[in-house]
């Protein structure tokens, strides 16, 4: 069953996400763009907060890096330093430019396998907007990555719909699932989104905007918003 993943910027809004039903926790500072990273003693403040929760069952935190630029030794710091508060799942921004075609990210990839080898779980965030290698999910995979997440770089109201077709974006999941890597779905989805995402299948569907109040992704947090979503997936 694909999983519900609500991202929060504060302990308030992670103990909301909790009460309405996430199963993921993300870490993110929408303010600070597509990936916003949290300061590191927000990140550590969050993880000890759900850690010493009494749940049912473990939720994944996930967190951010921020809207980095592909400059190999800066990842590779940047994904210590986060792992190193305890979250479960790092994520990766693999940012480009638009309209200037597929880029060679190998070079972070090699910079990067060292850490996911270590045991640290990475995911790779690809932006709808961007042109890709095809190759790129395995030379992903080849790296140690854990999974591969699509979601957009511009955060203005559209979604994987504006640029591909379901058919598409079914494919891509079936790529991305059959390497063995965990694939996630977000960027700008909302409640009217979930019969097509369930038809993709996702393991998990991310939220901001779609959950908060005004649909802005840089509101709080509306969990009747997050409740609707929770009951019909």
């Amino acid at each position: 069953m694909t999983q519900l993943l609500i991202s929060v910027t504060s302990v308030k809004e992670a103990q909301i996400a909790l009460q309405c039903g996430a199963d993921f926790i993300d870490l993110k500072d929408p303010k600070q763009g597509a990936l916003g990273a949290l300061p590191l003693e927000v990140v550590t403040d969050i993880v000890t907060f759900i850690g010493g929760k009494d749940l049912p069952e473990k939720k994944v935190i996930s967190a951010t890096v921020g809207d980095l630029a592909m400059e190999p030794a800066l990842l590779q710091q940047q994904v210590l330093t986060l792992s190193k508060t305890k979250v479960d799942i790092v994520k990766i921004g693999f940012f480009g430019e638009l309209n200037a075609g597929a880029i060679n990210y190998q070079p972070c990839l090699d910079a990067l396998r060292p850490i996911a080898e270590s045991g640290v779980m990475l995911i790779a965030v690809l932006f709808v907007e961007y042109e890709y290698a095809e190759d790129l999910v395995s030379a992903i995979k080849g790296a140690g990555f854990y999974g591969v997440m699509l979601d957009t770089a511009e955060k203005n109201g559209t979604t994987f719909l504006n640029y591909f077709s379901v058919d598409e974006i079914k494919s891509v999941a079936k790529s991305v699932q059959s390497q063995g890597l965990l694939f996630g779905l977000a960027g700008s989805l909302n409640l009217q989104h979930i019969g097509v995402i369930k038809e993709i299948a996702p393991d998990y569907m991310g939220f901001r905007g779609g959950v908060c109040a005004n649909n802005n992704r840089k509101s709080e947090l509306d969990p009747d918003k997050i409740r609707a979503i929770r009951k019909v997936i």
